[in-house]
């Protein structure tokens, strides 16, 4: 829900949403991932209608100054 990490991975996947949101609850109660692995998805998969994702955006940022 915050960014959309869960949608997205669920519509290219091709599986329903409650089932992938399922899963990083899950991962949340099973050692704790879901929290470092929903952060790294939302920095590393561009948006929809964007080129780039975040994480790129930064990278460009910093290493270009």
């Amino acid at each position: 829900m915050l960014g959309g990490v869960a949608a997205g991975l669920a519509e290219y996947l091709g599986v329903d949403l409650m089932i992938v949101r399922l899963a990083w609850v899950v991962l949340g109660l099973v050692g704790g991932l879901a929290v470092p692995l929903y952060v790294a998805a939302w920095l590393l998969i561009p948006e929809e209608d964007a080129a780039t994702s975040i994480a790129e955006d930064l990278f460009h940022r910093f290493a270009g100054a």
